[in-house]
C-alpha cells in the first residue's frame, strides 16, 4: 500500500523552526512522547539516540533517566538544536549532548559517540523525512545486537481534517500563488510498509500498529498557535505581513466544521504509527 501525502507533491522541506515557539506550543507531542516512554524499564546506564529531539525537553528527561548512560539528541533543525543546548546546561546534564544531524545520515562516524546504542527514540518527528529506508538503515548500524528502535510518528490518515481545512484555502486566488508547485511536507506510512522493511533492514518486529490520538487545542488561539509553530511548512510559504490572516482562515475552516467542545476545546483527530522492534 502506497504511503499518504498531502498534497501530493515531488520533495521534502526543511523550513526554518521557531524552536522558542514550539516548546511552548507543544505539550500534545509531549504527551505523547511520556506514553511512549512509560514501558521502556530503562536500568539507567543505556546509550540512547533520540531522532528528532526538537527543543530537547524528552531528550533531558532521558538523560535524567540513565545517570549512568548517555543521550544523544539529533535534529535536522539548527535553531531546534541551539535551543535545546542553551536550554539544557552540561553542568546539570553532564550525560546529555546534541548535535545537527539528518535522520537519514546516521552512521557511527556521524555521531559522537564511542559504542553502540541501546536504544533509538523518536517521537514526533520520522513524518518529516522522506526516506525512512535510509534511516532504518542508519539506525541499524548503531545499534548493538538486540538494541531497541522506539517510533512515534504521523501515520496514515494523520491529522486529515486539518488538510481538509488547509486544502480550499490554499486553492482560493488570493493564497493559490504561494503554494504552486510546493513540496511534500509530511509522509505518512502505513504498518504493512514498515513490516517490509524493518526485517529487511537488520530489525526484529515487535509490534507496528497505527494507533488513533486525540490532540485536544484550547479554544482558536490554541489551535492557530498550534499551526503556526508545527505546520510551518504551509505558513512559510505565505509572505510574513499576511501570515496571521492565512492561520486565522484556515483555524475558521476547522472550526466551522469541528466546532469546539462545551469547555471551549478544539479537538484534532491525529493518527500515530508506533513501531518497536530490536536489533538482530
Amino acid at each position: 500500500m502506497k504511503s499518504a501525502s498531502y498534497p501530493p507533491a515531488s520533495s521534502p522541506v526543511n523550513p526554518r523552526w521557531d524552536a522558542a515557539g514550539y516548546a511552548a506550543h507543544s505539550e500534545v507531542q509531549s504527551v505523547w512522547a511520556h506514553d511512549l516512554l512509560s514501558g521502556l524499564n530503562l536500568q539507567g546506564d543505556e546509550h540512547v539516540l533520540d531522532v528528532g529531539c526538537g527543543d530537547g525537553k524528552i531528550t533531558a528527561e532521558i538523560a535524567r533517566a540513565v545517570p549512568s548512560g548517555k543521550v544523544l539528541g539529533t535534529d535536522i533543525s539548527p535553531e531546534m538544536i541551539a535551543f535545546a543546548q542553551g536550554r539544557f546546561d552540561r553542568s546539570a546534564y553532564p550525560n546529555l549532548f546534541f548535535s545537527v544531524l539528518d535522520a537519514r545520515c546516521l552512521s557511527r562516524d556521524a555521531l559522537p559517540v564511542d559504542r553502540s546504542m541501546d536504544l533509538v527514540f523518536s517521537n514526533a518527528a520520522l513524518h518529516w523525512v522522506n526516506d525512512h529506508e535510509r534511516f532504518l538503515e542508519g539506525a541499524a548500524s548503531i545499534l548493538r545486537p538486540g538494541g531497541r528502535l522506539l517510533i512515534s510518528c504521523g501515520g496514515q490518515g494523520n491529522a486529515r481534517d486539518v488538510f481538509l481545512a488547509l486544502r480550499p484555502e490554499m486553492r482560493l486566488e488570493r493564497w493559490r500563488n504561494f503554494f504552486r508547485k510546493m513540496p511534500t511536507p509530511y509522509f505518512f506510512h502505513t504498518p504493512s510498509e514498515y513490516h517490509d522493511w524493518l526485517p529487511r533492514h537488520g530489525f526484529k518486529v515487535r509490534s507496528v500498529r497505527l494507533t488513533p490520538k486525540d490532540a485536544v487545542y484550547q479554544g482558536t488561539e490554541g489551535f492557530a498557535a498550534w499551526l503556526r509553530t508545527t505546520w510551518i511548512p504551509y505558513v512559510q510559504r505565505v509572505p510574513q505581513e499576511m501570515r496571521e490572516d492565512w492561520i486565522a482562515a484556515v483555524t475558521r475552516r476547522f472550526i466551522q466544521a469541528h466546532p469546539p467542545d462545551t469547555h471551549g476545546r478544539l479537538h484534532v483527530r491525529m493518527v500515530r504509527l508506533e513501531i518497536d522492534a530490536s536489533r538482530v
